[in-house]
C-alpha cells in the first residue's frame, strides 16, 4: 500500500486500502476489513419516460452505485440512482452476494432515497453509519469507492465552501459542501459516501473531474430527510414560497423606503398558494430577519458553525413542514410581523412541473396533433444546455410561472408537434403552440383539452393558439373515422393518457 502522505500533499493523491492486505500498516484512515464495510453496491434498472413521444419508454439502463448502510436495516442512496426504476438489487461487496431491494422513500428535491433488502438479514454484519453533523470550511473528508475486487479506495480531499446551491430538480437551495478532491471514476461512482472519522458526512452531489470540484449532499440535509423518513407520512423539505433580491442597491432601498443599513431582502415574487402568500407577505416587502437571526443586505445570516450563509438554510436544513417561522418585515417604510407557517410545495401544485419520475406523461393526440402538458422534464429533453436550446417561449414560462400565472391551479397545454396525417395536411410544419382555447372553451389543463373536444362547433374542431397561426381548425368527423388507422401507423398504444 502506498504511503499516505502528510500536509497539501495529501490532498493530491488517491490512495487503496486493500481489505485482504492486513499485513500493511494503516493510515490516518484506519482499514477497514471488507466485511465490515458500511457500504454496499446497488444495481439498478429501469426505463425514463420520452416527453417528446409521450406514448413511448426510452431504452432500458442499468447503473451501478454504492450505498451506505444505516440503523434499522436501511441503505441510502441518491435519488437521482433510482429515479424511473424498475429493479433494485443490492449486492454485498466481500461476497457478491445478492437480493432484492425497495425503494421506501425519495426525495427528488434533496436527491436522497432509502432503500431496504427484501431479506431483512441481508446486512447483518455490516456496521452502520452515523451522521457526521460538525462538518466545517478547513475539514478533510474522505470518499469511499470500492474497486471491482471489492477493495475500499480512499480519496481524501478538502472542504473549500459551505453554501446554498440548487440541487439537479432545481427546486429551492440546499445546504452544499463544496470540496476539492482528485477522486476518480469507478463503476460505482454513481453515489460515492463521504465520510469524517468513519461517520458519513455527505454524499456526492455532482464532480467536474477538470477542475476536481465535488459538491456534496451535507449530513444536516441527510439528517432532516432521515427524520421524515421516520414518520408514517413524509412530507418532503419545506419552502417559503417567494423570490427575493439582496438590497446592496440604494436606490432599491430607498424605493423600498428602507432605513440606511437596516439589510435585508426585497421581496420579488410570492408563489400562488405558498406559504408566503397564505401568511400575506407581499411583492415589495424586505424581510430583515428571520426569527431571531437578523440578515445582512445580501440575506446572509450568522450561522452559529458555518458563519455567514443565505437565510433558506433556515427554511429548507433547520425547520420542518408544519413549522412556524416569524418574518420582520419592512412594508413602505413600516416595521411589521408575518407569521409564516411552513409547507412543502409538491410538484403538482406549480402551473409547470419542476420535475416527473416514476410516471408516465400524459397526452392526447388529436387527428394527428400532440398535445401535452408543459414540464421542465419536457424542457429537459433538449439536454443539460436545454435552456438555451428549448423552444425559448416555454423556458420563459417555466421562469416566469409565478409572475405570468399568479392565480395557480393551472397547466399550460402545449401542441407539441404533429404526426403527419390526412387530418392534418397543412399542418406539417406547425409545432411548440400553446393552447389557450378550444371549440370556445379556456384550456387550463388537458383534462379541459379533451372535454371541449366533444363539443365541436359546426362539425369542426377548432383550437386557438396564442402564437401563429393563431387557430387550426379539423374535421371532427374525419378525425373520429381516422382514429383508428392513425394509431395503427404510428403504433400508438393509446391516442391519449389522461392523469
Amino acid at each position: 500500500m502506498r504511503a499516505i502522505l502528510s500536509g497539501v500533499a495529501a490532498l493530491l493523491l488517491p490512495f487503496s486500502i486493500y481489505a485482504a492486505d492486513s499485513k500493511k500498516a494503516p493510515g490516518p484512515e484506519s482499514i477497514i476489513k471488507s466485511k465490515e464495510l458500511s457500504l454496499v453496491r446497488v444495481n439498478v434498472t429501469g426505463q425514463g419516460y420520452d416527453f417528446i413521444r409521450p406514448w413511448q419508454k426510452k431504452a432500458p439502463f442499468s447503473k451501478r452505485a454504492l450505498g451506505a448502510v444505516l440503523p434499522h436495516g436501511r441503505v441510502l442512496v441518491t435519488a437521482d440512482l433510482v429515479a424511473n426504476q424498475n429493479y433494485v438489487e443490492l449486492e454485498r461487496a466481500e461476497s457478491g452476494d445478492k437480493t432484492a431491494a425497495n425503494v421506501s422513500v425519495v426525495d427528488y428535491e434533496a436527491n436522497l432515497a432509502v432503500i431496504e433488502p427484501a431479506d431483512k438479514q441481508f446486512l447483518n454484519g455490516l456496521k452502520p453509519l452515523e451522521l457526521a453533523m460538525d462538518t466545517v470550511v478547513g475539514d478533510r473528508l474522505a470518499a469511499w469507492q470500492l474497486e471491482s475486487t471489492g477493495a475500499l479506495v480512499v480519496t481524501e480531499g478538502l472542504v473549500t465552501t459551505i453554501q446554498m446551491t440548487r440541487y439537479p430538480a432545481d427546486v429551492g437551495q440546499f445546504l452544499t459542501y463544496r470540496i476539492s478532491i482528485p477522486m476518480q471514476y469507478r463503476d460505482n461512482s454513481y453515489t460515492v459516501p463521504l465520510v469524517k472519522n468513519n461517520k458519513l458526512a455527505a454524499l456526492l452531489l455532482r464532480f467536474d473531474p477538470r477542475s476536481q470540484v465535488l459538491d456534496a449532499i451535507p449530513a444536516p440535509i441527510i439528517a432532516h430527510f432521515l427524520k421524515e423518513a421516520d414518520s408514517q407520512n413524509y412530507r418532503g423539505f419545506p419552502s417559503a414560497g417567494f423570490g427575493f433580491f439582496p438590497t446592496r442597491d440604494p436606490e432599491l432601498r430607498r424605493f423600498a423606503d428602507e432605513p440606511a443599513k437596516t439589510g435585508g431582502v426585497y421581496v420579488t415574487s410570492v408563489d400562488p398558494d405558498s406559504s408566503a402568500a397564505k401568511a400575506g407577505l407581499q411583492v415589495g416587502d424586505i424581510v430583515t430577519a428571520v426569527g431571531n437571526n437578523q440578515l445582512d443586505e445580501n440575506g446572509n445570516y450568522v450561522d452559529p458553525l458555518y458563519g455567514k450563509l443565505e437565510f433558506t438554510n433556515l427554511i429548507t436544513a433547520r425547520s420542518f413542514a408544519g413549522d412556524t417561522l416569524q418574518l420582520h418585515v419592512l412594508r413602505a417604510g413600516k416595521p411589521m410581523q408575518v407569521n409564516l407557517t411552513l409547507e412543502h410545495r409538491a410538484p403538482q401544485d406549480y402551473v409547470i412541473a419542476p420535475y416527473s419520475f416514476d410516471q408516465p406523461p400524459s397526452y392526447a393526440v388529436v387527428g394527428g396533433l400532440i398535445f401535452e402538458e408543459l414540464s421542465r422534464q419536457y424542457l429537459r429533453e433538449w439536454g443539460p444546455n436545454w435552456q438555451k436550446e428549448a423552444p425559448q417561449r416555454f423556458v420563459y414560462f417555466d421562469r416566469f410561472q409565478s409572475e405570468l400565472f399568479p392565480e395557480g391551479n393551472r397547466r399550460v397545454v402545449i401542441m407539441s408537434q404533429v404526426l403527419p396525417a390526412n387530418t392534418t395536411i397543412g399542418y406539417d410544419d406547425y409545432s411548440y403552440l400553446t393552447v389557450q382555447k378550444v371549440n370556445g372553451r379556456e384550456i387550463r389543463s388537458l383534462k379541459d383539452l379533451t372535454e371541449a373536444l366533444k363539443q365541436p362547433v359546426d362539425g369542426f374542431l377548432k383550437i386557438e393558439t396564442a402564437e401563429d397561426p393563431k387557430q387550426l381548425e379539423l374535421d371532427a368527423a374525419q378525425v373520429q373515422a381516422e382514429a383508428q388507422e392513425l394509431q395503427q401507423t404510428y403504433d400508438l398504444p393509446a391516442l391519449q393518457r389522461i392523469d
